[in-house]
This record gives C-alpha cells, sequence and structure tokens, in this order.
C-alpha cells in the first residue's frame, strides 16, 4: 500500500459505545448507511467516501485502486471496533482485518465482489457474471461513461429505481465514479493482496458475518460459501428477497443479522 494516502470525507452516524467501520459499495457513498444505522441502537457508524465518491477527492489515479482505498481508510480503524463493507467495500474490509485483526471485534462482508473465490470454486459462475457484464465493460471501453454507469446500476440493483426514475445528481455521482470499477478488477480477481494464500485467513479468529440477498447474482453465492469455508467463525446468511444492495433495500432484515453478530462479540 501506498504510504502517501489521500484524505477521504467520513461521515459519523448514531452515537453509542460500539463503534463500527462500514464501507459503502462502488458508486454509493456514506451516506447508504443511514438506514442499518438507524436500526442498531448504542451503536456509532463511522463511515467514510471512497475515493471519487461522496464529498472525497477523486482519485489521482497512481498504483492500485484496492491498495489506494485501504491505505485511505486504515487509519480509522480503531482497537475494538466492528468492520464492515459491502461489495468493493467489503474486500477493503476484509484486508484491514486480516492486516490488523487484533483491532477487529467482529467482521461483516455483504455480497463481498472477491471474485477470487470463484475464480477457484464456481469458474463457471464468474463466466456467467462476466458475460453478464460485457455490455456494461463494453460501454466502457467505447468512453461511453454514462451509459456504463447505466448498466452497471441495472445489473446490481436488482429491480431499483430506472435510470431516469434517478435523480440528476445520483446519475452524475455514479458516472463520475464508474471509472473504479474495471480499475478494481485486478484485485479482485487475481488476489493481488494475498488474502486466499495459505494461513492468511486464518489470522481472522473473531466472529464473521457472511451477508448476502437471495436474488443476487449467483456469483456471489459462491464467494459467500467459499469464504464460510475458509474463515474459522464465520456464519452464512441470506436475507430473502433482498438483491445486491440488501443494506439499502433490506436495512431492517440485514440489522437483524448484525445484531445476532453483535450478541457474539459483546463489549466488555
Amino acid at each position: 500500500m501506498t504510504n502517501n494516502p489521500q484524505a477521504v470525507a467520513v461521515r459519523n452516524i448514531g452515537e453509542g459505545p460500539r463503534r463500527v467501520l462500514a464501507l459503502h459499495c462502488t458508486l454509493a457513498h456514506s451516506g447508504a448507511w443511514r438506514g442499518l444505522a438507524g436500526r442498531l441502537s448504542d451503536t456509532a457508524f463511522i463511515a467514510p467516501d471512497m475515493l471519487s465518491h461522496g464529498r472525497s477527492p477523486d482519485w489521482d489515479g497512481v498504483g492500485d485502486f484496492q491498495d489506494r482505498s485501504t491505505a485511505a481508510v486504515a487509519h480509522l480503524l480503531e482497537p475494538g471496533m466492528d468492520l464492515i463493507g459491502h461489495s468493493f467495500g467489503a474486500t477493503v474490509a476484509l484486508r484491514l482485518a486480516v492486516a490488523q485483526p487484533d483491532r477487529v471485534r467482529s467482521l461483516t462482508l455483504i455480497e463481498p465482489v472477491f471474485f477470487a473465490v470463484a475464480v477457484q470454486d464456481a469458474p463457471d459462475l464468474l463466466a456467467q457474471h462476466d458475460a453478464d457484464a460485457g455490455p456494461f465493460a463494453e460501454a466502457l471501453r467505447a468512453g461511453d461513461a454514462a451509459l456504463g454507469a447505466r448498466l452497471f446500476n441495472r445489473m446490481w440493483s436488482n429491480g431499483g429505481p430506472r435510470w431516469p426514475e434517478l435523480p440528476e445528481v445520483l446519475r452524475a455521482a455514479m458516472t463520475r465514479a464508474i471509472h473504479v470499477v474495471p480499475a478494481c478488477r485486478d484485485a479482485i480477481y487475481d488476489d493481488l493482496a494475498g488474502m486466499l494464500l495459505p494461513g492468511v485467513l486464518d489470522r481472522l479468529q473473531i466472529p464473521c458475518l457472511l451477508l448476502r440477498g437471495s436474488e443476487t447474482h449467483a456469483v456471489i453465492g459462491a464467494v459467500n460459501d467459499g469464504l464460510a469455508r475458509r474463515l474459522p467463525d464465520a456464519e452464512n446468511v441470506v436475507i430473502e428477497g433482498a438483491g445486491h444492495m440488501l443494506p439499502v433495500s433490506h436495512p431492517g432484515e440485514a440489522a437483524v443479522a448484525l445484531k445476532t453478530l453483535f450478541a457474539r462479540s459483546p463489549i466488555l
């Protein structure tokens, strides 16, 4: 990771003795955690905006984006924190936990796009994902960022509002951030950080929660199932009726799962 991280904006949501570092998904921002945080009493969410997202500056294009994203938020991880990540944010959360396991009280990975697991466990499902993502990738290769953002949102929003129904400010924010998606590819497909090397995930001797929606892309199920087999103490939970954006669409159900996890990792 770089020794000169870019500074990112941080939002604080809620108050309480339990402190959660929450890392949002690509094309979203820290405010996406409001619904979930509002259903967890006595809990303070520390939620940064990823580079090129929300109120944070644009990524400067130097180095690997997952490296830069991890370096940008590492200083926010305090001893005794619960760590939550969604989608690409979940891959950053896993990196932080592996690097500093003594600081993490519990780890929650929501719909992690850590496709290196599927490379090993379910290459057929990964191939189907890549085929489904073809139109989005082609739009970006053609230089049409707005169309790329529209197609990427359609693929992962699972019945959410259609692009013309979204506020212009949200469409603009997604278009601004869409360039980071291909920049994440090597890290999440090839495991550049080496998290799947023998013994690495064994460091996480903490309660872990793997959370996904029943209506998400099948490759996410392969990723969560694979991580559940590799982590020492992981619960694998499926939220019925939810898709990839379950922290936003199903915050109540997600909160129930987190409360169960937090009961396994009490604040002493």
